[in-house]
């Protein structure tokens, strides 16, 4: 609350843009100073300027409620307490859909829908109420440049065709949606600041920010000292704020999250309450080595930023063309999973709850293991020959090798296009031969960010 702008305090407003010439915009500005500095910038006197004190803290100052206010609010105004999902087994899991006032994570490998989802989500937000939208606006931060207006419209078209066969619908819909793109962390934390205002001159009803780890993991290596620590606090700033904004305007926000290798000598008991909850178990197949001195891919930023989202979707693969959506952390569903497909009208469950399976076991979020979509499992050489995947590694039980990849592969170069040669780090399994830990290192012919972007160790 500290976060809330002066100007939505009651302060005069020639008193606020006095302050704002000397960057003093929010609470947390005015209060963080001296009486006699307020006194000097003002032009009060020490009384007026206790005054103004009182106000700005009574403003920001976390309000009181009852369990039956908020139980109240909701049941008044239900179409202020969940933004549906339009894939019914999940929202009915989550009691409606995604919890408005609250911070919603999507992880998952590259590839396998997670801005696709949020492009829906965009599209859902603006239909009317009564189709189950929040008939608002969109902010979308696109920290990957993977936002495209193409398959927005396309979703759209597909999903709702009756709705949108009218050319002026389709053109309101794309008018609420307002796209930035933020390439650096300080821009990021920037905009995520400045969205006070927007939110009240735009009406939103829905906040995106694809991905926030793609900027942090490029800008802060965490084996450098103090790196970790600087980037923990950056996520942390950041997160209030946007907690701060969900809960002042009561409004869902979706983060995108990528993927990381941990090391684990135990799988059992994850495998154990995944196959209750009906998760994809994990097999060599999967990426997953189930070895001793294994390694799994799990969610990206660690355990600190884990705890700041409210509730954590995780994305996987099962197929070339299922994918899986897993219930991993939340306040009012049990851990269970789904199987979905990406289609033109986008995310499409099958099944839809029958196969979900719901279990009320689940498992820490922040170790959840995420299967991948593998292409170095064994007879991984038939799709990228130029691995070197023959007899000399056969017979070796232990140890991490690395190889180079060239781009004289054709299905490498389609796979992974700007990409002149990468570095994998692997493990050797007896059992399950070999797989991949991560990504070393790449030689890039241009910038474009790739899924190999996602598995840099």
């Amino acid at each position: 609350m500290a976060n809330k702008r002066l100007k939505r305090t009651g302060m005069p407003s020639d008193l606020c843009e006095r302050l704002n010439k000397y960057q003093i915009v929010s609470c947390q500005d005015f209060l963080s100073l001296s009486p006699l500095e307020l006194m000097r910038l003002t032009g009060q006197s020490l009384q007026k300027v206790f005054t103004l004190v009182k106000t700005v803290s009574a403003a920001c100052a976390p309000k009181m409620v009852t369990a039956l206010d908020m139980k109240t609010a909701r049941r008044s105004q239900p179409s202020k307490a969940f933004f549906p999902t339009s894939l019914i087994g999940l929202d009915e899991l989550l009691h409606g859909g995604l919890a408005c006032g609250t911070l919603t994570e999507v992880t998952g490998p590259s590839g396998c829908g997670k801005t696709q989802f949020c492009i829906m989500l965009s599209v859902l937000a603006t239909l009317p109420i009564d189709m189950g939208g929040l008939n608002g606006a969109v902010i979308y931060i696109d920290t990957e440049s993977a936002f495209s207006a193409e398959r927005l419209v396309e979703i759209a078209r597909n999903r709702f065709p009756e709705y949108f066969s009218s050319e002026q619908n389709l053109i309101e819909m794309t008018r609420r949606i307002h796209l930035s793109r933020e390439l650096t962390c300080l821009d990021v934390l920037k905009r995520v600041e400045s969205l006070e205002d927007d939110i009240i001159m735009n009406g939103v009803r829905l906040i995106i920010v694809d991905s926030v780890a793609s900027v942090v993991r490029k800008e802060f290596d965490t084996r450098l000292q103090g790196n970790l620590l600087e980037r923990s606090n950056l996520l942390c700033r950041e997160a209030a704020m946007l907690k701060f904004l969900a809960e002042e305007f009561s409004i869902p926000i979706i983060l995108t999250n990528q993927i990381t290798t941990r090391l684990s000598q135990d799988y059992t008991g994850l495998s154990q309450l995944n196959t209750g909850a009906g998760v994809a178990p994990m097999t060599a197949d999967s990426g997953v080595n189930l070895d001793e001195h294994s390694g799994y891919t799990t969610a990206a930023l660690g355990n600190t930023w884990s705890h700041s989202v409210n509730t954590r979707l995780i994305m996987q693969y099962l197929d070339y063309h299922r994918r899986q959506v897993i219930v991993a952390k939340s306040p009012l569903a049990p851990f269970a999973a789904f199987v979905f497909t990406i289609q033109k009208a986008g995310l499409v469950l099958q099944g839809q709850s029958g196969q979900s399976n719901p279990s009320i076991e689940g498992t820490d979020p922040g170790l959840q293991p995420i299967q991948v979509r593998s292409l170095f499992s064994a007879g991984s050489s038939q799709l990228l020959p130029s691995l070197p995947l023959g007899s000399n590694i056969a017979d070796v039980s232990t140890g991490r090798p690395t190889f180079d990849l060239s781009k004289s592969s054709n299905c490498f170069e389609s796979l992974a296009p700007g990409v002149r040669q990468a570095t994998f780090d692997m493990n050797i399994s007896k059992n399950a031969g070999p797989w991949v830990m991560g990504v070393t290192e790449i030689s890039r012919t241009s910038p474009c960010s790739t899924w190999l972007d996602e598995m840099i160790t």
